[in-house]
């Protein structure tokens, strides 16, 4: 009989990345593993995609140098500089219209200094990493093993990845990577666009890694579903102008629930279970992905306790099924 091939997704969402942050905190110190050592492919879309990569990053001795905790931590320090933005700022841009809400410096300054040099070939256990290519406009997706096969074509530092993920339209400029020699540069921008919930990339790259595997164990982490509404008697006047500072949200909110149903076909509630989604509803914390006040902060660690809470009995037998 095959092993059980174990995947990890996680969503996108900005700031709120804290939350499946916390869940991965509770799964380490539960299995006394890193995440990287309890699963064989990892799935992540912007801020799910750092995490991805912060969680594989080599350290000393051939172990992850960031912990879940860690990772926690990035958020709450990191955050508040990632989505700052100045009075001067605003009004140069006339917020936000005629250019994205951020400066790319901030976030890319502390990319840099979070991977440093290391390579997508060098990263633990096997990610894919989603983005988009507006100029080719195809879905791209940043790959380890693609890398480690075709490393003059496919390998990338680890930050560039990251930006290039996590470029969300209206909140940052695309991300040019150039590779160099005769191959065309790659223009990118937030693979949310298109699998802002990446569960299901990832389990058919799982499918296409491991040919042989017929057991799977894939857990899927939200950063929290929208409650906000928009209310029809305005939204039906709109404009351009008036959807720009929301469209993005539906777009990325939409195809959360999607891909869930999606998972839930593909893998039925069998047991032991196959399939795990562990997701709240921010009825606390703003949904907006960039709020990273320490108000919005502590309201987002409060959402992910709920779910601690409220899916106790799960992640218990997910974590002993994670050790098996």
């Amino acid at each position: 009989m095959s092993r059980t091939i174990k995947i990890l997704s996680i969503d996108g969402g900005g700031i709120r990345g804290i939350i499946p942050a916390i869940i991965l905190d509770h799964i380490e110190k539960t299995t006394g593993k890193a995440i990287y050592q309890l699963f064989d492919l990892i799935a992540g879309t912007s801020t799910g995609g750092i995490l991805a990569l912060g969680l594989t990053k080599p350290g000393a001795a051939g172990e992850a140098q960031y912990s879940a905790a860690d990772l926690i931590n990035f958020y709450m320090d990191q955050g508040p500089k990632i989505f700052s933005e100045s009075t001067w700022q605003k009004i140069e841009k006339l917020g936000g219209v005629l250019e994205e809400k951020y400066y790319a410096d901030a976030i890319e300054k502390i990319l840099k200094e979070t991977f440093g040099e290391v390579k997508l070939s060098e990263v633990l256990t096997d990610v894919v990493i989603p983005s988009y290519n507006i100029e080719t406009r195809d879905c791209y997706f940043f790959k380890r093993w693609e890398a480690k096969e075709n490393p003059g074509e496919k390998d990338f530092l680890v930050w560039e990845v990251a930006r290039a993920t996590s470029a969300a339209p209206t909140y940052f400029p695309p991300f040019r990577i150039d590779r160099g020699g005769s191959l065309p540069y790659l223009p990118l921008v937030d693979g949310g666009v298109f699998a802002n919930n990446p569960t299901l990339c990832g389990f058919a790259e799982a499918r296409r890694i491991f040919k042989e595997a017929t057991e799977f164990l894939v857990v899927s982490l939200g950063t929290g579903q929208l409650t906000r509404p928009i209310p029809y008697d305005k939204a039906k006047d709109w404009g351009l102008l008036g959807w720009a500072p929301h469209i993005l949200d539906v777009v990325f909110d939409g195809m959360l629930d999607v891909v869930h149903y999606q998972m839930k076909w593909l893998l039925p509630q069998t047991d032991p279970r196959q399939y795990y989604r562990f997701q709240t509803m921010l009825d606390k914390a703003k949904d907006e992905m960039d709020d990273a006040s320490e108000g919005n902060l502590n309201f987002l660690k409060e959402e992910a306790q709920d779910i601690l809470d409220a899916d106790q009995a799960d992640l218990q037998n997910l974590c002993k099924q994670l050790k098996a």
